[in-house]
């Protein structure tokens, strides 16, 4: 990110040895999968390599810069250019100027694209990144390059104790390979987790995707201010906070707290987060138990004592075997465990009274992300009320309970006093929402029609016809069924438009190892496609897609219209990411969901099951133009800073700071980001976009 819009140093370049791999044009022109100024078309692969960036310095205005490009198995290209700042810039040279990003910048842009080639990572040593400090978040922002910051090490001759400096040529191959040992077989980033189970963000640390300044420029100075207030309370306490949650990766609390925790730490604070072995016997069980409390399921549909006991069974093992220890997250905090202990996620209840009985008078915070149907706890008996009664019987020791701002989705044994409203969040800089190039954008589109490919599905005409599409796990509460039938009918609505000018449809997302689900509800939206609108089934792509954010990114990035059409929902934070890309959404009205939307403004609300207004909706916005942009620039406009990582961090590190403090916390169903932002001196103003109030009650 940085500045690259900003005024540019001249520099003086010598090439002392330049990129020496030609690509064949004939392959070239048969193998490009993006759309190039020659207007070359699409075709079946595109090479993916890895870099490594080294320099050597030689004064504070002259450094030689190292580039290798490595396949995954060998070296096959490198640079070696003398760059140096122009004396007249010396003196005018300023922190907003980083003329060595621009060169490493530049020149990489210009090899993917003359080679047509992706490069996925990039290994920068640790000199250069102090040498540079915004050269990794523009690799990450404009070219969607993941930069590791790794340690070049001297090289000691054999017998002999003398060190060799190796050349710049040399550490950046050493660069590229190190970054190489850190991606799985998927060609993602692997998923670092410690031996006591703490999630390593960003590798603990070696990835370096955004600096302070970019979250900063990604809210409102308001929010900022009020943000850095209760960060700088927490890290001058140095107080532990600890989160805990069930799965590392996946799902929607899983990406919230890797957000959060790259946020947190770039500004000192001591936060950590410990997940549990997984168990895929005890995720059915929770997942099912998920589905009773939503009442995604049929009545008969129970979960007996012996499976609810499995579920703490596991639990305990976790925390006996990993956490209560000296200097563990469990421990007292004279014994170096943590000050505020945050439960995220109600499958972990059963973590509160073992913590309560370490440490009595430690704040510890439960927050549920999912709908608990009050109607269906109330009822003498259900299947419902057996499972909450099961988990209220550990959240019940909790200080502070916190929900997605609905009240409805709150059973009446939780106390007024403890209840705060928390929505889920998202974060406008990480792979889902960054801002990509067309290069890029491409790039995945490319990725998407080989999956289609490799599994037999129908093929996405984009761009030479739009699509809508929605974006959610396979999930029984989804709504996946009325997308198809809203599709169906739109459909009929424009038969006799040509097919070339008729959008399809995409139905797509990841999977989480807690989520048994997906397979079936995954088999079932194919069945109805065939069984119910064989006419339509070369029209709609359903992809369950691998764990590459930036494809997602890619798909909602694209689309004409976005769909959030949930049966039963949380919040859904899918749907301000879709408005924040300016794309008008046509959602229910179901949880969280009517809070994101206004509707006939960012997008239109829905009853559950209307197929017909969402098809009307979907043939106004395709035919009048004027409606579609104006409600796609009131879309991006218009989205609360609540929603995005410093507001969710403004929020917790409020809580922290009370709490931690031997303060009592009584939010009494009041927001916390109100909170938060009044006891700051920076009350909400008229014409400050926030979601609305009223209807969390």
């Amino acid at each position: 990110m940085g500045d690259p819009g900003g005024r540019r140093l001249s520099v003086s370049k010598e090439v002392q040895y330049d990129f020496q791999a030609h690509r064949s044009k004939y392959r070239r022109t048969r193998s490009i999968s993006i759309k190039l100024p020659d207007h070359l078309e699409i075709g079946t692969s595109i090479s993916e390599f890895w870099a490594g960036l080294a320099i050597e310095r030689e004064s504070d205005r002259c450094l030689k810069i190292g580039i290798a490009i490595h396949d995954g198995t060998y070296l096959i290209d490198f640079s070696v250019q003398r760059v140096s700042l122009d004396e007249e810039e010396e003196s005018i040279k300023n922190g907003d100027s980083d003329w060595v990003a621009d060169h490493v910048v530049d020149e990489l842009d210009r090899y993917r694209k003359e080679h047509v080639c992706k490069i996925l990572g990039a290994g920068v040593i640790a000199e250069l990144d102090g040498q540079s400090p915004t050269l990794c978040s523009r690799l990450w922002s404009e070219l969607d390059i993941v930069p590791m910051v790794v340690t070049s090490n001297p090289v000691l001759r054999s017998g002999k104790a003398r060190m060799v400096s190796p050349r710049v040529d040399e550490t950046a191959d050493s660069a590229a390979r190190k970054c190489l040992a850190f991606y799985a077989p998927t060609k993602q980033p692997r998923l670092s987790i410690s031996f006591e189970n703490e999630v390593q963000v960003d590798l603990g640390g070696l990835i370096h995707l955004v600096t302070l300044d970019d979250y900063q420029n990604s809210v409102r100075e308001p929010t900022w201010r009020a943000a850095q207030k209760y960060i700088k309370d927490v890290v001058d306490r140095k107080l532990r906070v600890v989160f805990f949650s069930a799965t590392p990766q996946g799902g929607g609390v899983a990406l919230m707290r890797h957000a959060l925790l790259r946020f947190l730490r770039l500004q000192g604070v001591s936060v950590e987060w410990f997940v549990p072995k997984p168990r895929p016997d005890v995720f059915r069980i929770t997942k099912t138990n998920h589905n009773i409390l939503q009442g995604v399921v049929p009545p008969e549909v129970r979960a007996t004592d012996e499976q609810l006991g499995k579920i703490k069974e596991w639990i305990v093992d976790n925390a006996e075997r990993y956490w209560v220890r000296d200097s563990g997250p469990l421990s007292a905090p004279e014994d170096g465990g943590a000050d505020v202990i945050i439960i995220d996620d109600p499958q972990m209840p059963q973590l509160i009274p073992i913590a309560k009985r370490i440490a009595p008078n430690r704040p510890i915070i439960f927050r549920s992300h999912i709908e608990v149907r009050d109607d269906l706890v109330l009822n003498e008996g259900s299947a419902a009320q057996h499972v909450w009664q099961n988990m209220w019987s550990s959240i019940q020791h909790a200080d502070v309970f916190l929900s997605h701002p609905v009240r409805s989705f709150v059973p009446p044994d939780v106390r007024k006093e403890t209840l705060g409203w928390l929505p889920a969040t998202t974060d406008w800089l990480d792979g889902l929402n960054k801002p990509m190039a067309e290069w890029d954008l491409q790039y995945y589109m490319h990725l998407l029609r080989q999956v289609c490919q490799s599994q037999n599905l129908p093929q996405l005409a984009y761009p030479d016809r739009g699509y809508f599409t929605q974006v959610a796990r396979f999930d029984p509460s989804k709504g996946i069924p009325d997308v198809i039938k809203s599709y169906a009918r739109f459909r009929e609505m424009v038969k006799d438009r040509p097919l070339e000018q008729v959008q399809q449809l995409v139905i797509c997302g990841h999977g989480s190892i807690d989520d048994p689900d997906a397979t079936i509800i995954y088999d079932q939206t194919m069945a109805l496609i065939l069984k119910s609108y064989p006419d339509l089934v070369d029209d709609i792509v359903v992809v369950r897609l691998g764990p590459s954010d930036q494809i997602l990114n890619a798909i909602l990035s694209l689309c004409t219209v976005a769909f959030q059409l949930s049966t039963r929902e949380g919040f859904e934070v899918k749907v301000s990411e879709a408005l924040h890309k300016g794309k008008p959404i046509i959602a229910t009205i179901a949880g969280g969901i009517p809070l994101q939307v206004e509707d006939g403004k960012s997008g239109y609300l829905v009853s559950r099951g209307d197929h017909e207004s969402v098809a009307k909706h979907l043939y106004d916005l395709v035919t009048d133009k004027d409606l579609y942009n104006r409600m796609s620039e009131y879309a991006r406009t218009h989205v609360s800073d609540e929603v995005h990582t410093v507001g969710n961090a403004l929020s917790w590190m409020y809580m922290v700071s009370k709490v931690a403090g031997g303060q009592p916390l009584k939010p009494n169903e009041r927001w916390i980001n109100d909170m938060a932002r009044e006891e700051a001196g920076e009350p909400y103003k008229d014409g400050e976009p926030q979601l609305p109030r009223h209807r969390s009650t």
